[in-house]
């Protein structure tokens, strides 16, 4: 493989124009199709094989034009203290809220809470249930604009009204995070290079990666979320696979090469682990599909997709505009000496002592020196911090999770007052009748059964469709849509639907927020294991060809399951226990979106493989040039601990950035990810990493000779690219701009 792309960097090199204006050409044309292509339909959170998906699909084929995953309101009205929401001037004003929220755009009902019996045992609250004939993100600012009238009238009229539901839903819109992260990037990548062009050239190539991706993106129709994920992964990425092949080639022309050699030096050997980084990531968003939520795979591909052009991009287009900034891209202090021979410059640059011991390189040696100690307390430390795992709590985004300065939030908070916490949390029966003798008689008794279970506080009449063959019963709980006892009131309902169809032959079908949120979480669990097998198990026989090692594979694995398990325990301290909750703004405290932990996982095992690569390619490569295994460390985190630390500098910032928005899950993932990617980065990879490479010494490259004969040898380490040394590499060159020609 080092061959082939020392030859890939070369061509590139001198092949320069050509390759920029294909990459351009391809952008163009991916931009053009985006253009053409229609909007993004909202493929929304399914479930396939759940009882809640069924009975959404179920719902969808017997109620015409009833959309089960439309939108919704409700609309809460409270009486002024003392009074009853049902006195005269009160009744008129809920009467005429909901007759105005009833004529408005894009609405399919609006209940009546009077007609209905939505009206608390008090007599001082109601609320109206709202229905839409389109999904939450389809719907117009007209939409909400008269909605938010009608509320207005109300209280006008004297009345607390609030309101929640997906109809207030915010459209993803794309934020200023992007914009901040690529400014921080810019920041750390200037102070690592000293170079304006050095640094630029891995913001250009990621923004044009990113391009390419998300036109693919659009193109294909996929929605703006997959985008979001495809943006943030591409510029992590992106920045990082640059970085790396810049770094190399200013070492390579350090040691004395000619541009086009120390270019196609770079492509060689860097760009070989920048190669396996990037399957790393593929792998490990791919395998999302294992799940088996369609949303998911599809942001994984997607994403995946991404990665990939990020990859070409780095082994093509870098070498490219190296051509252009052979020069410009390295140290002022060399660039000065224009009229010193290239030879006698670099070697002066490159001579042991000229430069002052770097950071990285004196962690390492205190590291080699003292491994037990330092392992000893990384590894505590981290295990520390994963301990609130043991409390993790899963659940998906309700207007519980809102500020309570929200009329969302509010409407939750008067919804639970007057009628119980269960009411914010409904259960719909769907009622398939459809070949039972009597579907009216079927549906009465899976009204008088489910009313009769204990937890549920009350049924609603069963509502049939025109065909007369399925009914829908609205249950309300007694307890809180994330408690316990409502998971265990949905398994029960659940095994009493069997009774009923031996009784009357009709089946129940149970779902509804809680029991949407049980599928959810049961679905991502019983995924966990299989998922990590797959990801894992891929990327640890990955790991094997790129190290042809045993021992380091398995270090880098649980490596990263010690990160993860630290950053989940620093989102239920701060997100489920409230630690710190003021220093990241939250007012409310609760359960963990039930994505958030595969999508973590996936997510950081990309980025913490990416981060392996490099690191421990570099050591490697020492290691086979004829170093010791405490000098080989030495070197790898000499010539790659700043380029590692400043790509995890730039990822933790960008992530870091989601924090400050308003969205509690938003701020879920942000801090998940920021702090996944700096417990690895700095105490997995930079830490524990070397320690144990200090223990094991020669015994980490270690693979048993059968193996050996299997396992082929990329030569990641550029072993193999001797051949295209020339007997006088270094002293064929004048200046900098003549060893470019």
């Amino acid at each position: 493989m080092a061959k082939f792309l020392y030859r890939l960097g070369r061509f590139c090199f001198e092949k320069r124009r050509l390759v920029v204006l294909l990459w351009l050409g391809v952008l163009a044309a991916l931009a053009f199709g985006a253009s053409q292509a229609p909007e993004a339909a909202n493929s929304g959170l399914s479930m396939p094989g759940t009882e809640s998906q069924k009975a959404f699909d179920l719902l969808d084929q017997r109620f015409p034009g009833i959309k089960s995953d439309g939108a919704d309101a409700r609309v809460v009205f409270v009486a002024p203290h003392g009074q009853q929401i049902s006195a005269e001037q009160n009744k008129a004003a809920v009467d005429k809220v909901v007759a105005e929220v009833a004529g408005g755009p894009q609405v399919a009902g609006a209940l009546n809470p009077f007609r209905v019996g939505t009206v608390s045992k008090d007599g001082t609250t109601a609320y109206a249930n709202i229905t839409y004939k389109v999904s939450s993100t389809n719907i117009t600012e007209q939409t909400k604009t008269s909605l938010e009238k009608a509320v207005q009238d109300g209280r006008s009229a004297g009345l607390t009204v609030e309101f929640g539901g997906t109809v207030m839903q915010a459209k993803p819109q794309a934020g200023p995070t992007e914009i901040v992260g690529v400014v921080i990037a810019a920041i750390v990548l200037l102070i690592t290079f000293g170079s304006l062009v050095a640094a630029g050239l891995p913001l250009i190539t990621a923004i044009v990666g990113i391009g390419c991706g998300v036109a693919a993106i659009v193109a294909l129709g996929l929605s703006f979320t997959t985008s979001t994920l495809a943006v943030m992964l591409g510029l992590a990425v992106g920045i990082d696979y640059a970085l790396f092949i810049v770094s190399r080639y200013r070492a390579e022309r350090g040691a004395g090469r000619a541009a086009p050699d120390a270019v196609a030096r770079a492509v060689g050997t860097a760009g070989s682990a920048v190669v396996f980084a990037g399957l790393t990531v593929v792998i490990a968003l791919s395998g999302l599909s294992v799940v088996g939520l369609p949303a998911l795979t599809s942001m994984g591909l997607a994403a995946a997709g991404t990665v990939l052009i990020a990859v070409l991009v780095a082994l093509t287009l870098i070498p490219a505009l190296l051509g252009f900034f052979h020069k410009a891209v390295m140290p002022r202090r060399l660039r000065k000496r224009e009229n010193q021979p290239v030879s006698g410059a670099l070697a002066t640059l490159a001579t042991p002592g000229a430069i002052k011991e770097s950071l990285g390189t004196r962690w390492a040696r205190f590291v080699v020196r003292r491994p037990i100690p330092v392992l000893l307390l990384a590894v505590v430390g981290l295990g520390v911090l994963a301990l609130p795992v043991q409390d993790l709590t899963l659940g998906m985004p309700s207007d519980a999770s809102q500020p309570t300065s929200t009329t969302q939030r509010r409407a939750y908070d008067a919804l639970a007052a007057g009628f119980g916490a269960g009411s914010n949390g409904p259960f719909t029966l769907v009622i398939d009748a459809k070949g039972a003798p009597d579907p009216k008689a079927a549906a009465a008794q899976a009204a008088r059964t489910v009313a009769a279970t204990h937890g549920i506080v009350s049924v609603s009449p069963p509502r049939f469709n025109p065909a007369g063959d399925t009914a829908v019963l609205t249950a309300t709980p007694a307890t809180s849509p994330t408690a316990d006892e409502t998971k265990t009131l949905v398994h029960t309902l659940r095994a009493e639907s069997s009774e009923l169809k031996s009784a009357t032959g009709a089946n129940m079908l149970v779902t509804g927020t809680a029991a949407v949120n049980i599928d959810m979480s049961q679905k991502l669990s019983d995924a966990l294991l299989p998922y990590l097998a797959v990801v894992v198990g891929l990327a640890f026989l990955l790991l094997i060809v790129v190290f042809r090692s045993l021992l380091v594979p398995l270090k880098a694995a649980l490596g990263f399951l010690l990160s993860v398990c630290a950053a989940l325990g620093v989102i239920v301290a701060v997100f489920q226990w409230g630690w710190m909750a003021s220093l990241f703004g939250l007012q409310t405290t609760g359960p963990v979106m039930s994505l958030m932990p595969i999508f973590l996982i996936g997510l950081v095992f990309g980025l913490a493989m990416d981060y392996e690569v490099f690191l421990v390619t570099r050591i490697r490569e020492a290691h086979v040039h004829g170093e010791s295994p405490a000098e080989a460390i030495v070197t790898g985190f000499r010539h790659n601990a700043r380029v590692v630390a400043a790509a995890a500098t730039i990822m933790i910032a960008v992530f870091a950035g989601f924090i400050g928005m308003s969205e509690a899950m938003i701020k879920v993932l942000g801090a998940g990810l920021a702090a996944a990617v700096f417990f690895d980065a700095f105490i997995v990879r930079m830490t524990i990493v070397p320690a144990v490479l200090a223990l094991l010494g020669d015994r980490a490259w270690w693979l048993p000779r059968r193996l050996r004969k299997i396992v082929p040898n990329v030569d990641i380490e550029g072993e193999n690219l001797r051949e295209f040394d020339a007997p006088d590499t270094a002293g064929d060159t004048n200046d900098l701009v003549s060893a470019s020609r």
